[in-house]
C-alpha cells in the first residue's frame, strides 16, 4: 500500500509539472522589458516568447503577433521550441505509460514484474522531459543575462527574465521528482514473491534415495575368542 501511494504521489507531481511545461511553453513572457538602472520608463512594455512577441500599454491593451519566418530567428529558439515540443511529448508518453504501470490501476495484475517495470519506464520519461525542459529554459535565461550585462546593448533594449522562464524552472522541479519518485518503485519484492517455490525434481530425488542407504555400518564384536 506504501509503495502504491508513493507511484500516486510521483505520478500527480510529474503531471503537474507537466502541465507547467505546457503553460511555459504557450507563454510569451520568457523574457520582457527591463526597468533597471537609468533605463527610461515608457508607456509600452515589450515581451517576446518562443512563438510571438507582444506589446503591452499602459492602458491594458496587449498587441501579439507571431514570428514571420521559422529560420530567420536566432539559434536559441529554434533550440527552445525544439526542446520544449520533445519536453511535451515526452511527457505526454510518460502520462500514458504510467497510468498502465501504477498499481492503482487494474491493467497488467497478471504480470505484477513487467506493471512494475512499464511504471519505472514512465518515470524515466519524466526524467527526461525535465531535462529538456530545463535545459531549454536555462539556456534561454544564460542568454538573456549576457545580453543584458553587454555593454553594447542600449539601456533600453536591454531585456530580463520573463515569468515563463520562473514557470518552466518550477516544472522541471516537478516533473523530475515526480519521475524519481516513479523509478525508486522499482519491482525488486515483487520479483522475488513471484519465484516459485523449489521443488525435487526425480535426479535430486534419487541422489537423496542413494545417500539415505549409505549407513555407516558399525561391524560386530568378535566371538570366538580363545582365551574364552
Amino acid at each position: 500500500m506504501a509503495n502504491s501511494g508513493f507511484q500516486l504521489l510521483g505520478y500527480f507531481l510529474a503531471l503537474g509539472g507537466w502541465v507547467g511545461i505546457i503553460a511555459s511553453t504557450a507563454l510569451p513572457q520568457w523574457k520582457q522589458s527591463s526597468y533597471a538602472g537609468d533605463a527610461i520608463i515608457t508607456a509600452v512594455g515589450l515581451y517576446e516568447g518562443l512563438w510571438m512577441s507582444c506589446a503591452s500599454q499602459s492602458t491594458g491593451q496587449v498587441q501579439c503577433k507571431l514570428y514571420d519566418s521559422l529560420l530567420a530567428l536566432d539559434v536559441h529558439i529554434q533550440t527552445s521550441r525544439a526542446l520544449m515540443v520533445v519536453s511535451v511529448l515526452l511527457g505526454f508518453i510518460g502520462v500514458v505509460i504510467s497510468v498502465v504501470g501504477m498499481k492503482c490501476t487494474r491493467v497488467g495484475d497478471n504480470n505484477p514484474v513487467t506493471k512494475g517495470r512499464v511504471a519505472v519506464s514512465g518515470g524515466a520519461l519524466f526524467l527526461l522531459a525535465g531535462l529538456c525542459t530545463l535545459t531549454a529554459v536555462s539556456w534561454y535565461a544564460t542568454l538573456v543575462t549576457q545580453e543584458f550585462f553587454n555593454p553594447n546593448t542600449p539601456v533600453n533594449a536591454r531585456y530580463e527574465f520573463g515569468p515563463a522562464l520562473f514557470v518552466g524552472w518550477a516544472s522541471a522541479s516537478l516533473i523530475m521528482l515526480g519521475g524519481s519518485f516513479l523509478c525508486c518503485t522499482c519491482p525488486e519484492g515483487e520479483r522475488h514473491s513471484t519465484q516459485q517455490p523449489y521443488r525435487a525434481g526425480p535426479a535430486s530425488a534419487s541422489a537423496s534415495a542413494a545417500a539415505r542407504e549409505q549407513i555407516i555400518k558399525v561391524p560386530a564384536p568378535m566371538r570366538g575368542d580363545p582365551g574364552l
